[in-house]
């Protein structure tokens, strides 16, 4: 009887240890000191999946400082995570689809009724034939003579308390290129495949921690391993199963390659994002094609949450 009590007690332990992993349970606080990643937008384009599209925030001591892509619905979970335009050092875009960027318009026009008094630079991707450029896709939107947002054009134009400056980082090639380095942080970004939609990932060091954003991609450039080697944490985008073929396969990187790019980065921890229907609910099977490859803390992401990048053991 003992032992029938013993073995239920482990099973207990071992259910809840994984629901909490599938269910992304987030490990502390984002407004406390050190550094942090909060999941703003933990879903894809989809109305149906409850969820914000692509949106992340890296914090250091308590103040929002990086924000990786504003998909629709990312801008109400910044308001809800109490971060403020103010404390904003740069917005880094990995692509310009309408579930990482939509936000932008909401974003700029939030900040007229804020304190912002310091310039707010943008980085993103180079454009092709399919696709503009970020400098090109901000102008389109804000230039205040035929952009969408005209009237929001002296955020280009310098006459508000603050400019919007875009740039362009290449997308072509396999090469890093780095967009910034001073002391605050070093911004680093690779090309990624993501069909033919030109397509970054971006590694961020921070306060001596490094966290690492896939964006979308499928996994082909073999670039990714090389940028988030011994990062503390990697956002992973988990849109389609294993098996997945055709263009969603041309898009994006199933379960097995999530876990053999983690584990060849040998990252500390792995945030799956972007999570799809297709995805959302066999979060069991994925964990197991991923697990195949990678063996360290992994948990799948939901709206709000926050993870700090915690010193851990080599």
């Amino acid at each position: 009887m003992r032992r029938r009590i013993i073995q239920t007690s482990v099973v207990l332990a071992y259910l809840t240890s994984s629901l909490l992993a599938m269910a992304g349970e987030s490990t502390g606080s984002c407004r406390e000191a050190g550094v942090a990643l909060q999941v703003l937008g933990s879903g894809g384009p989809e109305i149906t999946d409850q969820r914000a599209s692509s949106g992340y925030l890296v914090w250091r001591d308590g103040h929002a400082r990086v924000l990786i892509d504003l998909g629709p619905g990312s801008m109400l979970r910044f308001e809800q995570s109490g971060a403020r335009v103010e404390d904003l050092q740069v917005i880094l875009l990995t692509h310009l689809h309408v579930d990482h960027s939509a936000d932008l318009p909401a974003l700029i026009k939030a900040s007229f009724f804020t304190e912002r008094n310091v310039d707010l630079p943008i980085y993103g991707p180079t454009g092709n034939e399919v696709m503009p450029g970020t400098h090109a896709f901000v102008d389109s939107l804000f230039n205040n003579t035929n952009g969408a947002f005209r009237y929001l054009g002296s955020f280009l134009t310098g006459d508000e308390s603050y400019r919007l400056l875009a740039h362009d980082i290449p997308t072509q090639g396999k090469s890093p290129h780095t967009a910034l380095d001073d002391a605050r942080f070093r911004l680093t970004a690779v090309p990624v495949h993501h069909g033919p939609i030109p397509a970054l990932a971006w590694r961020i060091d921070i306060a001596g921690r490094s966290v690492v954003f896939s964006g979308d991609m499928n996994g082909d450039n073999h670039t990714l391993e090389t940028l988030a080697a011994g990062a503390d944490l990697l956002v992973a985008h988990h849109a389609v199963p294993e098996g997945a073929q055709g263009v969603e396969r041309n898009l994006h990187m199933p379960p097995t390659v999530i876990g053999r790019i983690a584990a060849t980065a040998k990252v500390k921890q792995l945030v799956l994002s972007h999570r799809m229907n297709r995805t959302l609910g066999r979060e069991k099977e994925s964990m197991q094609f991923i697990r195949n490859h990678y063996t360290g803390p992994l948990v799948f992401a939901d709206d709000g949450q926050c993870y700090p990048l915690v010193k851990r053991a080599r």
